[in-house]
């Protein structure tokens, strides 16, 4: 489940797995597979300029909230609106809570994703700007401190609320994990994965 986290521009923003059947992100509007995610990482984490950088990131966006859907509303099978429902439709919330656990396998969803994603959301790119004077972060219009940028990275660590199932962690979060512990850039520092 997505969880909120404060930006210093926009208030609170939810981010996280919104199903246990798919590697699929969500920030507020913005979505991003978490293989993707963990890539434009590790490349952020091993840049070691002191000024001010910024790259981009391809995402999907829903820019109208009624198209992403309700997920309380999916979760409880109550109502299926927008993306977030079709996805519910076709990967039901489990009916046993022990069973509530983000799948490492989500990735093998990713084609039948992508093709809703198609049918609700556009494709961007959106800028990300890392600032280390400032100790910032931003995300397309989101400006986050270093500090929760880096419950961010956290968050899909563990895999969100949830946690990974049996604690297994797909590989592409194995491979972040040993970059970031690696890295000498700003970013990545006083970064605990536990």
């Amino acid at each position: 489940m997505p969880l909120a986290f404060e930006t210093l521009n926009r208030g609170t923003v939810a981010f996280g797995f919104f199903n246990i059947d798919t590697d699929l992100l969500l920030l507020q509007q913005y979505f991003l597979f978490a293989d993707d995610f963990c890539s434009h990482l590790i490349r952020m984490a091993e840049d070691v300029r002191e000024e001010p950088f910024e790259t981009s990131w391809p995402v999907y966006s829903i820019d109208d909230p009624r198209k992403i859907g309700d997920l309380m509303a999916a979760i409880h099978g109550i109502r299926h609106t927008g993306f977030i429902g079709e996805v519910y439709k076709r990967f039901p919330f489990p009916k046993r809570e022990a069973e509530f656990k983000q799948k490492p396998e989500g990735f093998q969803n990713r084609d039948w994703m992508i093709s809703l994603l198609e049918k609700w959301a556009a494709r961007k790119t959106i800028p990300v700007r890392v600032d280390q004077e400032h100790e910032t972060v931003s995300i397309g219009e989101y400006l986050f401190t270093k500090g929760v940028f880096h419950q961010l990275i956290q968050y899909v660590w563990v895999g969100g609320y949830p946690r990974w199932k049996d604690e297994s962690r797909p590989a592409y979060v194995m491979e972040l994990k040993g970059n970031l512990e690696k890295s000498r850039g700003w970013l990545a520092q006083g970064l605990v994965l536990r």
